[in-house]
């Protein structure tokens, strides 16, 4: 399900979705740090772009196939702490809560680590609090 262009993005930067995460999405750009490719990812969880999530993720880690839970909606991210991901770096960690609703409501907590691939962010590995 395409999320709308002229909402504002889920992953909270304050700019719509065609402004922001939208570029991601389409492939038009690659995140350029560890931060902005973990708000895109959300807004992937967000807008049910598991093609995106596949494509952004280690292909150490990365499972063969994702099936979003359809009865969540991912509504609010906040980023915790950041070590590292900056556009010369190699690697990197996000510390972020989601909210959700919906069949259940809640916030995940995770702390994700990032590496670069050919030059490309990717998401590698998430410890969920708790």
């Amino acid at each position: 399900m395409p999320y709308d262009y002229d909402l504002r993005c889920p992953c909270g930067t304050g700019l719509s979705y065609g402004q922001c995460c939208h570029r991601y999405h389409a492939g038009n750009h690659h995140a350029p740090t560890a931060e902005t490719l973990m708000r895109s990812r959300f807004t992937a969880f967000a807008a049910g772009e598991a093609g995106y999530l596949l494509d952004t993720w280690d292909p150490d880690t990365r499972p063969s196939e994702l099936n979003l839970d359809v009865g969540l909606e991912f509504y609010r991210l906040e980023i915790l702490d950041t070590e590292g991901g900056g556009p010369f770096d190699s690697t990197g960690r996000v510390k972020f809560q989601a909210f959700y609703r919906g069949l259940a409501d809640g916030v995940q907590e995770e702390d994700s680590t990032f590496r670069k691939v050919d030059g490309r962010w990717v998401y590698s590995l998430g410890n969920v609090a708790g």
